[in-house]
């Protein structure tokens, strides 16, 4: 479903030169299955993130999702994917209703279809509250609801999240989570991006810790565990980290500067 082989992003910097915010990372998600990045802030997670929407080109490596590329075939791409994340904007004059409707009719969808799609959707999400609100006066768990809604009323198998939850409250955040875990059960592919240890914990089938463009590890939750002889998933974090620092002193001076 997703294939991320050897991917590599490097940026132009006055200061550092050329700085590498992926260094030749590689994974796979299959369907079914939510897939986590755990890392820092600046550990290249949204990079690798906006590489698999198309919004960015990579340098060298390949991506592809559900079978297409994402430097060739960018358009088949977006069509499959649903991305949301901690930053994803509404439109203040429109309702959440509207604002879903106007994504479904970018993605083509019959009007018929489009309005049976959408009750069940504002149905599922519990959006009903928000269904003639405007997105001036939207709650921030309102607008993440319509964000989710928004991404998915074209039923894509793909789902990508940038630290989705950052910002919500503890109960929108757990509603958040429910609604990921429904998805993954519907047979979607997630790629679920954070540094929340307690979302990895319960949300994600396998994970990999990101740092730096690097990718230092991946499994599932209990195959890091065992493989690190650590059972605090945070402490393992940091440990691995702090590894990856001390045997790459040059990476660090040139991350703070």
């Amino acid at each position: 479903m997703i294939h991320v082989d050897r991917l590599v992003k490097h940026y132009a910097d006055l200061r550092r030169g050329h700085f590498a915010a992926l260094d030749g990372i590689s994974f796979q998600a299959t369907p079914g299955e939510i897939y986590g990045l755990l890392g820092p802030n600046g550990a290249g997670k949204t990079t690798a993130l906006r590489i698999l929407s198309t919004m960015l080109r990579p340098t060298s490596g390949t991506a592809t999702v559900n079978g297409y590329d994402v430097l060739t075939q960018p358009s088949k791409v977006r069509h499959c994917i649903g991305f949301v994340s901690a930053n994803t904007a509404v439109y203040d004059r429109m309702t959440g209703w509207e604002m879903v409707e106007y994504f479904g009719r970018l993605h083509g969808i019959p009007h018929d279809q489009l309005r049976d799609r959408m009750e069940d959707l504002f149905d599922r999400l519990k959006m009903q509250d928000t269904r003639d609100v405007l997105g001036a006066k939207m709650s921030t768990g309102m607008k993440q609801k319509v964000s989710i809604a928004r991404s998915i009323v074209h039923d894509p198998p793909v789902l990508i999240l940038d630290e989705a939850t950052a910002g919500l409250d503890v109960l929108v955040a757990r509603a958040m989570i429910n609604t990921v875990a429904n998805l993954r059960d519907q047979g979607k592919c997630i790629i679920y991006s954070t540094h929340i240890m307690s979302e990895v914990e319960k949300l994600c089938d396998r994970v990999a810790i990101v740092h730096r463009g690097h990718l230092l590890a991946e499994g599932t939750v209990e195959q890091l565990r065992d493989q690190n002889h650590e059972r605090d998933l945070e402490e393992l974090f940091f440990q691995l980290i702090s590894r990856h620092d001390e045997t790459n002193p040059r990476e660090e001076l040139a991350s703070a500067r």
